[in-house]
């Protein structure tokens, strides 16, 4: 028994979409398995589930690494078989999987039909078909359930040249939205988080360090743990938040609030290289 058992999560079987990184959905699978939940950790790298999840499991956390890829047919069936021979009730889905390469920067004017359908598949189809399939399995059982998908920052304000991605997460939050009221009758609860500035893995690859940046952009001065966006999911996807549906809650430290992170060039000030931004602009 867990000692966190008011979150509801106890004998409940938790998959995680995109767990393996290192960065939002590791921390998720680990505060996840420590609330009680059985967790089944998928992703399409296996040499990321060795590296970040498997450790997991060895400390004795109920951790279930699957490899597995959350875009395809195929990677979400193998992800529900694997539910099937699981002891515990599904309960949750947590849409992790998503985010977008540096190359993918750029003004809207360059961005072809291949830059848009990859960013929209991975990001916003990849989300629809795993929150369709896993709602699908709680109907099939008469279970109530939780979806908590990652938007971000992007989709709820303007995202100056990494249109796609913007676009890709702001459509997450309409599918959130739809999404929770049919299948609210049912009790399956469907929200998402839409996380600012995330000290990630991910977000190294274009974010460099600057404090006293950090602290003119954000309200609260900082930039975001991964841990910090996994307990707003913890909380959704627990019985703590059994009235709330069809919600993105921003976790982003007040960035929102300020808004202050774009320079003269409409570029953001989190874009530490020169010669990265002087590509994306031309």
């Amino acid at each position: 028994m867990s000692d966190n058992n008011f979150l509801g999560l106890d004998g409940r079987i938790v998959i995680v979409s995109g767990a393996g990184g290192g960065g939002i959905g590791t921390s998720v699978v680990r505060m996840v398995a420590r609330a009680g939940a059985t967790v089944i950790a998928m992703s399409r790298s296996k040499e990321n589930l060795d590296k970040h999840v498997a450790p997991l499991a060895a400390e004795g956390l109920s951790v279930i690494p699957v490899a597995a890829d959350a875009a395809t047919d195929d990677g979400i069936a193998t992800v529900l078989e694997q539910v099937r021979h699981t002891e515990g009730d599904l309960h949750g889905l947590v849409n992790v999987a998503g985010g977008a390469a540096p190359s993918t920067w750029m003004p809207f004017t360059r961005v072809t039909r291949e830059d848009w359908r990859a960013l929209l598949g991975w990001n916003l189809e990849t989300m629809f078909f795993m929150s369709q399939a896993v709602a699908a399995e709680l109907k099939s059982r008469g279970r109530p359930g939780s979806i908590v998908s990652i938007s971000s920052i992007s989709g709820m304000n303007t995202a100056p040249f990494h249109i796609g991605y913007g676009t890709a997460k702001a459509a997450l939050v309409a599918a959130t939205r739809t999404m929770a009221v049919e299948l609210a009758l049912d009790n399956i609860r469907v929200n998402a988080i839409a996380p600012g500035v995330t000290e990630t893995p991910a977000s190294r690859t274009y974010v460099g360090e600057d404090p006293e940046r950090d602290r003119s952009a954000i309200a609260m001065g900082r930039r975001a743990r991964p841990e910090e966006q996994a307990g707003a999911i913890l909380f959704l996807l627990s019985d703590l938040s059994t009235y709330i549906t069809g919600q993105t809650l921003l976790v982003d430290g007040g960035l929102d609030l300020k808004w202050t992170h774009l320079g003269a060039d409409n570029t953001s000030l989190f874009l530490e290289d020169e010669s990265f931004r002087a590509a994306i602009t031309r």
